[in-house]
């Protein structure tokens, strides 16, 4: 059975709603015809409880998207608690409240739940195995919205995100372009850039089949870190260099899984995302349009 392009009418909650991906959800939403309320964080912190359940009961939802999320990599491996209070027992917190009220939970996951050492695609039954804190606050994640939301959820990971509602790679690489003349960049971590606005109205289409539990959804094809720098220089017309190197020369504080492709095995049930440099291309002239504004 083909993934349905339609949706009957549904009213939509997006919590974390002023981020990268909150903010191409809204547009995707809106665009396919549905009601929503979007609660940026600065509205709604997911770790209080008794306030998401307030929040949630009040806005009489059909489907609520968890687009909130400590995003910060690095930042978490130095508190840990942090980033686990939202990307742990936040996101329980929207998954109990979503069930409570009857609505379906949709919430979004990461690649670095996984430990890398794989050499073909990831697939939704592959062991899990974080390798930082912040992979261990996603999975924990996983785990708090499954146990809250019971049989009325879909947990969708995703990769390498990148949108032109906030920071992301392509940014830090246009903007280090203009002022350097070489970059160096990471080879050996390879994954599937995924383009917001795709996964945007993937998780619109996912909303119309509620999958039970845990999907893959990430861009299609896959390549390193250096390959999409590389890709967005030249791309952006810049004459800057840009030079491969590993890991071993760029340490961060997180470590980062080596391998990361994600693929689905659940046939209709996860959409298929264009490739990613089909995303690229839409992301650079989204980010031109709005430079001309």
């Amino acid at each position: 059975m083909p993934y349905p392009s339609t949706l009957a009418p549904v009213r939509f909650v997006i919590t974390g709603s002023a981020g990268m991906l909150g903010q191409d959800l809204i547009a995707a939403a809106r665009a396919a015809g549905h009601d929503l309320l979007a609660i940026p964080r600065a509205e709604l912190d997911i770790v209080d409880g008794a306030a998401v359940t307030q929040a949630i009961a009040a806005a009489r939802a059909d489907v609520v998207v968890n687009c909130a999320a400590w995003t910060n990599v690095d930042g978490a491996e130095s508190d840990e608690d942090g980033a686990l209070a939202v990307n742990g027992a936040g996101a329980g917190n929207v998954a109990h409240a979503a069930s409570a009220s009857g609505a379906w939970t949709i919430h979004v996951s990461s690649d670095y739940v996984f430990d890398g050492t794989k050499r073909e695609p990831y697939v939704e039954s592959d062991p899990v195995e974080p390798l930082s804190a912040y992979g261990r606050t996603k999975l924990a994640g996983e785990r708090a919205v499954a146990q809250a939301a019971g049989d009325r959820h879909t947990i969708v990971r995703s990769s390498w995100l990148f949108g032109a509602g906030g920071p992301c790679f392509p940014a830090t690489i246009l903007r280090l372009a203009a002022e350097r003349d070489e970059l160096n960049v990471v080879d050996d971590q390879v994954g599937c850039p995924t383009f917001t606005g795709h996964l945007a109205s993937a998780l619109v289409q996912i909303a119309a089949r509620r999958p039970l539990g845990v999907v893959h959804v990430a861009g299609g094809g896959d390549c390193s870190w250096y390959e999409f720098a590389r890709e967005i220089v030249a791309r952006a017309g810049s004459s800057c260099e840009v030079k491969p190197c590993t890991t071993a020369d760029m340490p961060r504080p997180a470590t980062r899984p080596a391998y990361s492709i994600l693929r689905s095995a659940r046939g209709d049930e996860a959409p298929a995302l264009p490739e990613w440099r089909a995303g690229l291309a839409e992301y650079l002239a989204a980010v031109s349009v709005g430079s001309t504004r």
